[in-house]
């Protein structure tokens, strides 16, 4: 029987971000400190506007696996015992070319088990099937994201989590929201992620929304269309720049967060004003 949807009278006091580059908030503008802000520092900027102070820890450190992020991150953010957990991983695994999604899913699903188990409302992602790209390569993984998105939408319903479901809307897929590695958002489509979490947990306030309810679903004004031509030379610059690089630290073991520690790893207290600027 699918657990109850996680009942939140007010909005959260505590929120604690776990997973890879997309939490840690990788190509959005950079905050006082030198470091990527990203969607959740928007969320959490929006909700200490709301309610005067937001406790706030972000444990995500781009380029981890699954387990990694279950290892690394579950316990302490289980010791913080925030009002709000987001948990978003699986995504790198399903990358690796020889990955079984099926067994990614039971891993995911025992890890977000564990979080309910603790009494903390957690809020799920699916993920972009396809930003960019052409050809069978681009189209394996859009595959590969939609069994992966048909998964979590299922322990959100089994475990009663909130779901940000980013993945099912055509607007994020527009090239133009994400950075030309075809992996991480640009600041528009951070801001766009943080208004649709921020609709999960109830707000409804154009200011904090950044605009009327359910404008992140909206398309962007038309732009010129790249040609076919066009594609087949961005695709190969691509290939060049982001996806070798890629395939050649997966053989030689090194990932992008070796040596990069989480931005917020204990609770740090946010008031109105207080810049984290998710402007």
């Amino acid at each position: 029987m699918p657990a109850p949807r996680p009942s939140l009278d007010h909005l959260p006091r505590s929120f604690v971000a776990l997973g890879d580059s997309f939490t840690e908030g990788m190509e959005d503008d950079l905050g006082p400190t030198g470091r990527h802000l990203g969607w959740a520092d928007r969320v959490v900027a929006a909700l200490a506007t709301q309610t005067g102070r937001v406790q706030y820890a972000n444990l995500a450190v781009r380029g981890k696996l699954l387990d990694q992020v279950v290892r690394d991150q579950l316990p302490p953010a289980i010791e913080l015992q925030p009002d709000l957990v987001t948990f978003h991983a699986g995504a790198n695994d399903v990358l690796r070319p020889r990955v079984e999604v099926a067994s990614v899913l039971s891993r995911y699903d025992r890890a977000v088990a564990t979080l309910r188990e603790a009494g903390i409302a957690t809020l799920l992602f699916t993920v972009v099937e396809r930003a960019g790209g052409t050809g069978r390569t681009a189209a394996r993984l859009a595959a590969r994201f939609a069994a992966f998105n048909a998964g979590v939408r299922e322990t959100a319903t089994r475990h009663g989590c909130l779901v940000a479901d980013v993945g099912s809307e055509p607007a994020l897929q527009d090239r133009r929201l994400w950075h030309e590695d075809r992996l991480h958002l640009v600041p528009a489509g951070h801001a766009r992620v943080a208004a649709a979490v921020l609709e999960q947990l109830g707000v409804r306030d154009p200011a904090l929304l950044r605009g009327e309810p359910g404008w992140w679903r909206e398309p962007l004004p038309p732009g010129v269309r790249p040609g076919l031509g066009a594609d087949l030379v961005g695709d190969v610059r691509w290939v060049r720049r982001y996806f070798a690089p890629w395939v050649g630290r997966r053989l030689r073991g090194v990932s992008s967060g070796d040596g990069i520690t989480a931005k917020h790893a204990e609770l740090i207290d946010v008031v109105a004003k207080d810049h984290i600027d998710a402007g």
